[in-house]
Protein backbone atom coordinates (compact mmCIF):
# COMPACT_ATOMS: atom_id res chain seq x y z
CA UNK A 1 0.00 0.00 0.00
CA UNK A 2 1.53 3.28 -1.12
CA UNK A 3 1.06 6.50 1.18
CA UNK A 4 -1.81 7.84 -1.01
CA UNK A 5 -3.82 4.64 -0.25
CA UNK A 6 -3.12 4.34 3.09
CA UNK A 7 -4.44 8.25 3.52
CA UNK A 8 -7.35 7.38 1.76
CA UNK A 9 -8.23 3.78 3.40
CA UNK A 10 -7.55 5.17 6.69
CA UNK A 11 -10.46 5.51 9.54
CA UNK A 12 -10.80 5.61 12.98
CA UNK A 13 -11.76 2.10 14.29
CA UNK A 14 -13.95 1.63 17.02
CA UNK A 15 -14.47 -1.78 17.81
CA UNK A 16 -10.95 -3.97 17.57
CA UNK A 17 -10.78 -8.06 17.46
CA UNK A 18 -9.64 -8.59 20.92
CA UNK A 19 -8.29 -11.98 20.59
CA UNK A 20 -5.60 -10.85 18.37
CA UNK A 21 -2.09 -10.01 19.56
CA UNK A 22 0.30 -8.69 17.62
CA UNK A 23 3.66 -9.71 16.72
CA UNK A 24 6.77 -7.94 18.18
CA UNK A 25 8.58 -7.18 15.09
CA UNK A 26 5.30 -5.16 13.99
CA UNK A 27 5.17 -3.31 17.37
CA UNK A 28 8.78 -2.46 16.75
CA UNK A 29 8.36 -1.90 13.03
CA UNK A 30 5.55 0.93 14.10
CA UNK A 31 8.19 2.16 16.87
CA UNK A 32 11.04 2.20 13.83
CA UNK A 33 8.81 4.65 11.75
CA UNK A 34 7.40 6.49 14.74
CA UNK A 35 10.83 7.58 15.48
CA UNK A 36 11.56 9.00 12.20
CA UNK A 37 8.77 11.48 12.44
CA UNK A 38 9.57 15.07 11.99
CA UNK A 39 10.51 17.35 14.89
CA UNK A 40 11.07 21.29 15.46
CA UNK A 41 15.32 21.65 16.18
CA UNK A 42 15.27 18.09 16.08
CA UNK A 43 14.14 18.27 19.63
CA UNK A 44 12.21 14.32 19.29
CA UNK A 45 10.52 15.67 22.33
CA UNK A 46 7.48 12.65 22.27
CA UNK A 47 7.43 9.63 24.71
CA UNK A 48 5.43 6.78 23.82
CA UNK A 49 3.64 4.81 26.81
CA UNK A 50 3.26 1.20 25.43
CA UNK A 51 0.23 0.06 27.83
CA UNK A 52 0.54 -3.73 28.03
CA UNK A 53 -0.84 -4.45 31.35
CA UNK A 54 -4.15 -6.37 31.09
CA UNK A 55 -5.26 -4.12 34.38
CA UNK A 56 -3.67 -1.26 33.92
CA UNK A 57 -5.91 -1.30 29.95
CA UNK A 58 -9.42 -2.31 32.08
CA UNK A 59 -8.47 1.30 34.70
CA UNK A 60 -8.07 3.13 31.60
CA UNK A 61 -11.03 2.24 29.98
CA UNK A 62 -13.13 3.08 33.31
CA UNK A 63 -11.77 6.56 32.90
CA UNK A 64 -12.12 6.89 28.95
CA UNK A 65 -16.34 7.32 28.64
CA UNK A 66 -15.69 2.77 28.47
CA UNK A 67 -14.41 2.80 25.30
CA UNK A 68 -14.31 -0.73 23.98
CA UNK A 69 -10.87 0.28 21.77
CA UNK A 70 -9.17 0.72 25.34
CA UNK A 71 -8.95 -2.89 26.35
CA UNK A 72 -9.14 -4.67 22.95
CA UNK A 73 -6.42 -3.08 20.49
CA UNK A 74 -3.64 -5.11 20.30
CA UNK A 75 -1.64 -2.15 20.62
CA UNK A 76 -1.87 0.95 23.16
CA UNK A 77 -0.13 4.12 23.17
CA UNK A 78 -0.33 7.17 25.17
CA UNK A 79 1.63 9.60 23.09
CA UNK A 80 3.14 11.67 25.64
CA UNK A 81 5.83 14.93 25.29
CA UNK A 82 8.57 15.82 27.05
CA UNK A 83 8.36 20.16 28.15
CA UNK A 84 12.14 20.17 28.68
CA UNK A 85 13.60 19.02 25.80
CA UNK A 86 14.97 22.25 24.05
CA UNK A 87 16.83 22.87 27.49
CA UNK A 88 19.66 20.48 26.15
CA UNK A 89 19.39 19.32 22.45
CA UNK A 90 23.36 19.52 21.88
CA UNK A 91 23.06 15.55 22.26
CA UNK A 92 20.63 15.49 19.36
CA UNK A 93 22.98 17.38 16.71
CA UNK A 94 26.17 15.31 17.35
CA UNK A 95 25.54 13.39 13.68
CA UNK A 96 25.27 17.11 11.69
CA UNK A 97 28.21 18.88 10.37
CA UNK A 98 29.81 21.42 13.01
CA UNK A 99 29.22 24.56 10.87
CA UNK A 100 25.60 23.46 11.56
CA UNK A 101 25.57 22.56 15.29
CA UNK A 102 27.70 26.11 15.88
CA UNK A 103 24.56 27.85 14.03
CA UNK A 104 21.93 25.99 15.50
CA UNK A 105 22.49 24.61 18.83
CA UNK A 106 22.98 27.82 20.57
CA UNK A 107 19.31 29.49 19.39
CA UNK A 108 17.64 26.33 20.50
CA UNK A 109 17.20 27.06 24.29
CA UNK A 110 16.56 30.94 23.92
CA UNK A 111 14.03 30.25 21.16
CA UNK A 112 12.05 28.62 23.69
CA UNK A 113 12.73 29.91 26.90
CA UNK A 114 9.80 31.68 28.81
CA UNK A 115 6.98 30.94 26.28
CA UNK A 116 5.20 27.93 27.75
CA UNK A 117 2.77 28.60 25.17
CA UNK A 118 4.95 27.78 22.76
CA UNK A 119 6.76 24.79 24.19
CA UNK A 120 3.53 23.07 24.77
CA UNK A 121 2.39 23.76 21.30
CA UNK A 122 5.21 22.46 19.98
CA UNK A 123 4.72 19.51 21.88
CA UNK A 124 1.28 18.68 20.16
CA UNK A 125 2.73 19.59 17.14
CA UNK A 126 5.40 16.54 17.49
CA UNK A 127 2.70 14.58 19.24
CA UNK A 128 0.80 14.69 16.07
CA UNK A 129 3.12 14.60 13.88
CA UNK A 130 4.07 11.10 15.06
CA UNK A 131 0.20 9.78 15.60
CA UNK A 132 -0.13 10.83 12.07
CA UNK A 133 3.06 8.56 10.95
CA UNK A 134 2.03 5.59 13.15
CA UNK A 135 -1.08 5.63 12.00
CA UNK A 136 -0.25 5.46 8.27
CA UNK A 137 2.53 2.66 9.14
CA UNK A 138 -0.27 0.64 10.56
CA UNK A 139 -2.16 1.11 7.61
CA UNK A 140 0.37 0.11 5.44
CA UNK A 141 0.62 -3.13 7.74
CA UNK A 142 -2.59 -4.35 7.48
CA UNK A 143 -3.87 -2.66 11.23
CA UNK A 144 -6.33 -0.14 12.04
CA UNK A 145 -6.38 2.94 14.47
CA UNK A 146 -7.88 5.17 16.59
CA UNK A 147 -6.62 8.52 17.75
CA UNK A 148 -8.34 9.33 20.91
CA UNK A 149 -8.80 12.33 23.13
CA UNK A 150 -11.94 10.92 25.36
CA UNK A 151 -10.46 10.11 28.53
CA UNK A 152 -9.90 12.05 31.95
CA UNK A 153 -6.37 13.16 31.36
CA UNK A 154 -5.56 14.05 35.43
CA UNK A 155 -6.58 10.09 36.20
CA UNK A 156 -4.76 9.19 32.95
CA UNK A 157 -1.76 11.02 34.16
CA UNK A 158 -1.82 9.39 37.74
CA UNK A 159 -1.98 5.52 36.36
CA UNK A 160 1.40 6.50 34.37
CA UNK A 161 3.00 8.37 36.98
CA UNK A 162 3.71 10.89 34.15
CA UNK A 163 6.62 13.65 35.26
CA UNK A 164 5.34 16.93 35.87
CA UNK A 165 7.54 18.52 33.18
CA UNK A 166 5.78 16.26 30.79
CA UNK A 167 1.64 16.25 28.90
CA UNK A 168 0.04 13.81 27.56
CA UNK A 169 -0.81 14.14 24.13
CA UNK A 170 -3.20 11.80 22.72
CA UNK A 171 -3.95 8.31 22.99
CA UNK A 172 -3.76 5.63 20.05
CA UNK A 173 -5.19 2.47 19.61
CA UNK A 174 -3.92 -0.10 17.43
CA UNK A 175 -4.64 -3.36 16.11
CA UNK A 176 -7.16 -5.79 13.77
CA UNK A 177 -10.53 -4.18 13.49
CA UNK A 178 -13.40 -6.14 14.28
CA UNK A 179 -15.81 -5.04 12.09
CA UNK A 180 -15.79 -2.70 8.93
CA UNK A 181 -15.61 0.98 9.51
CA UNK A 182 -18.50 3.20 8.44
CA UNK A 183 -18.04 5.86 6.23
CA UNK A 184 -16.55 9.27 7.24
CA UNK A 185 -19.55 10.97 8.65
CA UNK A 186 -19.41 14.05 6.30
CA UNK A 187 -16.33 16.56 4.86
CA UNK A 188 -16.44 20.30 5.24
CA UNK A 189 -16.42 21.57 1.03
CA UNK A 190 -12.57 22.40 0.00
CA UNK A 191 -13.76 26.23 -0.55
CA UNK A 192 -14.68 26.16 3.20
CA UNK A 193 -11.09 25.15 4.16
CA UNK A 194 -8.37 26.56 1.90
CA UNK A 195 -7.87 30.02 2.09
CA UNK A 196 -5.95 31.62 -0.75
CA UNK A 197 -2.93 33.99 0.60
CA UNK A 198 -4.68 35.71 3.48
CA UNK A 199 -7.96 35.65 5.50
Amino acid sequence: MNVKEAIQSRHATKFFDPDFVMPERDEKALFDLAMLAPTSFNLQNWRFVHVKDRDLRLRMREISMNQVQVSDASMLLLICADLTCHEDAAPLWVDAPQPVQDVLVPKIRPFYEGKDWMIRDEAMRSAGIAAQTLMLAAESMGYSSCPMIGFDLDEMAKLIHLPEDHVICMMLAIGKSAQEPFSKPGMRKPEDVIIKDRF
